[in-house]
């Protein structure tokens, strides 16, 4: 099925709508947010995700402040294969607490809103795309693997609120050796800003796109 600009722009429109009312974490401060945080919590209404469900496992993440204000997540989770880390880029928008990333996995931009944090406790993200139609999740993250439980209903209580059915908010038991104590090292920034330079130029030409759809719908 073929979607003309028109269609997507509408589409984006929407979505715009719908988020509108949500604002990041008032004057956030991303070197406040930096180090380590497990995701204790994860709301997702796809259904591709339903069987996995019972898989989910709480994963660690650490979160580095790159020289440029942007700010790279590894993020080690427990798959088939074993304990897998992983490398996402956010960068930064001219709005503290919002980022943009491209998504390798969907060949698209995902973005993604920090909207509430004390900074030495826990934090809600919200991420969400446009993929055939519009998905959201919610993630909630500790600095510890256990929250208090004021935290895990301010976040069902949120997930609700962004239209998320009761069954699809999870909190997932702690992973088991994942990551593994060699393994969860803090990044190395400057081998991680080489890399970032290197992907640059195709972040720029999807971001331009993505510019284009916004200037669009403006119009």
């Amino acid at each position: 099925m073929r979607f003309t600009v028109a269609t997507v722009a509408m589409v984006m429109l929407c979505v715009m709508a719908i988020h509108a009312d949500v604002k990041p974490q008032k004057d956030f401060n991303l070197q406040k947010f930096t180090g380590k945080w497990y995701r204790v919590g994860f709301a997702y209404d796809s259904p591709g995700f339903v069987p996995y469900r019972d898989k989910l496992r709480a994963s660690m993440g650490i979160i580095t402040q790159m020289p440029d204000g942007n700010a790279n997540l590894t993020m080690w989770e427990l798959s088939p294969l074993g304990c897998q880390s992983l490398m996402y880029q956010y960068n930064k928008t001219n709005v503290p607490g919002e980022f943009i990333y491209f998504s390798t996995r969907h060949n698209m931009l995902k973005d993604i809103t920090v909207v509430d944090t004390n900074y030495t406790e826990y934090a809600l993200v919200l991420k969400h795309k446009v993929f055939n139609r519009e998905y959201t999740q919610v993630a909630l993250y500790g600095r510890t693997q256990r929250v208090r439980n004021n935290i895990l209903q301010k976040f069902k209580a949120f997930s609700l609120s962004q239209g998320l059915p009761k069954e699809s908010i999870l909190l997932p038991p702690p992973a088991e050796n994942c990551p593994t104590s060699e393994s969860a090292q803090f990044p190395d920034v400057a081998g991680m800003e080489k890399e970032a330079s290197a992907m640059m130029v195709s972040f720029q030409d999807k971001r331009e796109v993505a510019h284009r759809t916004r200037k669009f719908i403006k119009s």
